[in-house]
């Protein structure tokens, strides 16, 4: 073994015991509880379960809506990952940063925005009279709306660096448009594309909080099934077969991902994105742009803005008067107020970006360099979290972290563990690229000059990624202050997070619950937008995509 490899196992090995303790050991806990009760494997029930109508009635539902929700994300998306791409235009960088929003917000406020919107009483219903809550149609916008920057950031990422010169040539050569288009560009944009649709897949196939707030009793993905079964059945077999199967299929995702990523670093004719973008010319360019501006203005910014609009709107008109009752317990819903939430948030959020920071930052170091198949399978294992379900991971956690050394299950610290392994992947996928842009002359150039492998690192790695760590930092402190599926578990009453209390407060009946979720949703989606603002004026160019 050379001394490379040695300290890159040496990084790696913090990232693999924390993995290892607050993720392969839950999981596998929960699985062993619902197939091995009492110390006998029930391996009868997994047919069982596969046979039952009614589950596989949920497994359809679950591929159906994802296919469909993946198809219209790209149908809609791909224009606009051509407009921010190709074309320059006044505000393009404050909408590019507004277009990213939905994606960091909790799926939980995705969820309340869109009942806002959607809903009995919501804007078209008091407009027109048409409502869209519990059905399909709202599970499948919202899944746009939340997945319409993955293929914008993903697919427009590579596309703005792709040399136009090349299209051009192909029509000097008598090529139309189109067949230019379909001949130069789509080929090499196709890795990308597929990765893109992979991923709002993968997202879509595991949708736990929309699904929850729009599908009502009629509609159910794996990981509301998981949940139902669960917390409200106690069906642990059931429940243990479900994660199984779902876990296999975000295995073989990521599997096929992680081709596609590879392909995708193949030699394309690239350039710096700033020198491809021009102003738009002819109508058709100033109509493409006027139409994804329409999309984005009622798709992405219309539920947000009926969200605003609902969290002032009290039984006496208009006003603060949903905000001021989150400072009282009048509603019976908390033990505490309500307020509280946003400082128990900030806290854990902070708490589990510090341990993300950590974790992915070491293996992030230790995966600069290309290698072979192990530590290609190690980058894999870290993306794994974002598509395992949150809530068997929660009730993993009070399964399994219950006996010393890890008699965790009473302790505060359950929530930032669960939220840091969400905010894990993130660092990596934030990292990784700009560390492996590093010139490695530079490093040896140091080394040659006397310089520790930690000296070289810290005097050469870190001034360039910089940047990169505070955005990584603040995509890891978003998606952690929005984590709900394994939060739902562990939360304390005394002590909720806001995406929790949200999820409360819809849960119950009566005007003040609902103005309350709204006000809180609200405030969850404000640091989220502010947080992103201030990640788009740090993101390095070399960050472009988020995952």
């Amino acid at each position: 073994m050379t001394r490379a490899l040695a300290v890159r196992l040496a990084l790696l090995a913090p990232p693999l015991a924390f993995f290892a303790l607050f993720f392969a050991y839950p999981v596998a806990a929960i699985v062993e509880r619902g197939l091995r009760p009492e110390g006998a494997w029930r391996l009868g029930v997994v047919g069982e379960v596969l046979t039952d109508p009614d589950l596989a009635g949920v497994l359809w539902f679950t591929c159906w809506q994802a296919a469909a929700s993946t198809a219209l994300t790209l149908a809609l998306a791909l224009p606009g990952a051509y407009v921010f791409a190709r074309l320059d235009f006044p505000g393009r960088r404050l909408l590019h940063a507004v277009v990213a929003v939905p994606f960091v917000l909790p799926t939980v406020v995705t969820g309340a925005a869109f009942l806002a919107l959607l809903g009995r009483g919501g804007l078209l219903d008091e407009l027109w009279g048409v409502r869209l809550d519990n059905t399909a149609w709202a599970i499948l916008l919202a899944h746009v709306f939340f997945n319409y920057a993955v293929v914008v950031r993903t697919v427009g990422g590579l596309w703005a660096q792709l040399d136009p010169r090349q299209e051009e040539a192909a029509r000097v050569l008598g090529a139309g448009r189109f067949a230019a288009w379909r001949r130069v560009t789509l080929p090499a944009l196709t890795p990308s594309l597929a990765a893109a649709g992979l991923l709002v897949f993968l997202f879509t196939f595991t949708s736990f909080g929309v699904v929850q707030i729009l599908g009502g009793p009629r509609y159910a993905t794996l990981e509301v099934e998981i949940y139902r079964q669960t917390a409200q059945l106690l069906d642990l077999p059931t429940a243990a077969v479900l994660t199984l199967l779902q876990f296999a299929a975000v295995a073989a995702l990521l599997a096929t991902h992680g081709r596609l990523t590879r392909r995708r670093e193949g030699a394309l004719a690239l350039r710096d994105a700033a020198t491809t973008a021009r102003r738009p010319r002819g109508r058709a360019q100033w109509a493409l742009l006027g139409g994804v501006v329409a999309v984005i203005t009622v798709l992405l910014l219309l539920p947000l803005a009926v969200l605003v609009e609902r969290s002032l709107s009290t039984p006496d008109g208009y006003g603060l008067g949903n905000y001021r009752a989150l400072t009282g317990t009048e509603s019976g819903t908390f033990v505490a107020a309500p307020w509280e939430a946003v400082g128990t948030s900030l806290r854990y959020a902070a708490l589990a970006t510090a341990i993300a920071l950590v974790v992915g930052g070491l293996a992030a170091v230790a995966l600069t360099r290309r290698a072979g198949r192990l530590l290609r399978g190690v980058d894999a294992l870290l993306m794994l979290p974002l598509g395992t379900s949150a809530v068997t991971v929660g009730f993993g956690f009070l399964i399994a972290l219950d006996e010393p050394p890890l008699d965790l299950r009473s302790s505060w610290l359950l929530v930032p563990l669960a939220q840091a392994l969400v905010g894990t992947p993130f660092v990596v996928r934030v990292l990784l690229p700009v560390l492996r842009a590093v010139d490695d002359r530079l490093r040896q150039a140091a080394a040659v000059l006397g310089a520790s492998p930690w000296r070289a690192w810290r005097e050469v790695d870190l001034p360039l990624v910089r940047r990169a760590l505070l955005v990584a930092a603040g995509f890891a402190f978003a998606v952690s202050l929005g984590e709900f599926g394994a939060t739902v578990f562990i939360a304390r009453a005394d002590a909720p997070t806001l995406p929790v209390a949200v999820a409360r407060l819809l849960s119950r009946p009566g005007e003040l619950n609902y103005g309350q979720a709204m006000a809180l949703s609200t405030v969850l989606m404000l640091v989220c937008t502010l947080t992103l603002l201030a990640l788009e004026r740090l993101r390095p160019a070399r960050s472009a995509e988020m995952l």
